[in-house]
């Protein structure tokens, strides 16, 4: 049986339940993010070097609940940097979308890289190695980048569905780091196997239903015990799901919930299921609503999405 950890996030005292400097959300994430890395301390411990793998397939703003809070990853390089010592590296992927650097910036990856001494790498621009790997008896073929296979891996997906409906989840954040000629689910499988990331850190700290959602959460284990927990919040099936049931062996399920907080786990599924994503080609009035109030309120520039409309 595996087994995930789960510390409850302590609600924000502001008004408007939005804190919009990462520095403000980080000191709110610290005992979380501790109480979720601590159980793997030894696991972590004597690496010269962490990569850390975010979900920033887009610079939607962290309060929609589609990407990865920096102040998440934030948290987590801090604790790395303060208790081990690693040297960092955050990593993302460049796309016929966006740049990496882009999204990077719009998101304020790249002043935590600077407060925490971490290289910010682009996953299309460094050098990559050949591997293949075996899924339902077929072969993968996979470009992989160095830094992840290179060093330790900490992957740190949201907790929202794909368009599909499917957990988005540590597994299909993996997919979408490396090149491979297979549909996207198959090359997430072959990826998972082959980097075999040494943690996932799930940020729910805001979740995606049909809308964005408070769930103040964050959860730690492996990969595929963090998707299969994130896959019963948002009230799908794991056996459904190609993508992470091949990766769950019958003595991984079902996935042990350590929860010290006492998080009601079924109030928070109630709250997401059912929820999808709106097609990529259609921002939800949400999303808009929550891109220009902060804004507005950051001084900040509008996101690209928004530019022109």
């Amino acid at each position: 049986m595996s087994s995930a950890y789960l510390a409850a996030v302590g609600e924000d005292d502001s008004r408007g339940g939005w804190r919009p400097t990462v520095d403000a959300r980080m000191v709110r994430l610290e005992s979380a993010v501790e109480a979720v890395l601590e159980p793997h301390r030894a696991r972590l411990a004597g690496a010269d070097r962490v990569t850390i793998a975010p979900d920033v397939h887009y610079p939607f703003h962290p309060s929609t609940g589609v990407v990865t809070d920096p102040a998440v990853v934030g948290a987590v390089a801090a604790w790395l940097d303060r208790e081990l010592g690693t040297d960092l590296v955050v990593v993302g992927r460049s796309d016929d979308r966006i740049a990496f650097d882009r999204t990077a910036s719009y998101l304020g990856y790249d002043r935590l890289a600077e407060r925490f001494d971490a290289a910010l790498v682009d996953l299309a621009d460094v050098p990559t190695r050949n591997e293949y790997r075996a899924v339902d008896g077929r072969s993968v073929a996979l470009s992989v980048p160095k830094p992840l296979v290179e060093s330790p891996v900490i992957v740190v997906p949201s907790l929202r569905p794909t368009e599909e409906g499917t957990a988005a989840g540590a597994v299909r954040t993996l997919g979408r780091l490396v090149t491979s000629g297979a549909d996207s689910s198959r090359a997430s499988v072959a990826a998972t196997q082959m980097i075999d990331p040494d943690l996932a850190v799930l940020d729910g700290t805001v979740a995606y239903g049909d809308d964005p959602v408070a769930t103040n959460l964050l959860l730690s284990g492996s990969a595929p015990a963090v998707d299969a927990v994130a896959t019963s919040l948002l009230g799908r099936d794991v056996d459904a799901d190609v993508a992470l049931s091949p990766l769950l062996s019958d003595g991984e399920r079902p996935v042990a919930v350590e929860n010290p907080d006492g998080v009601d786990l079924s109030g928070v599924r109630e709250r997401l299921t059912g929820g999808r994503l709106p097609p990529s080609d259609d921002t939800h009035p949400a999303v808009s609503s929550a891109y220009r109030l902060y804004a507005a309120a950051s001084g900040d520039a509008v996101p690209p999405q928004l530019e022109g409309r």
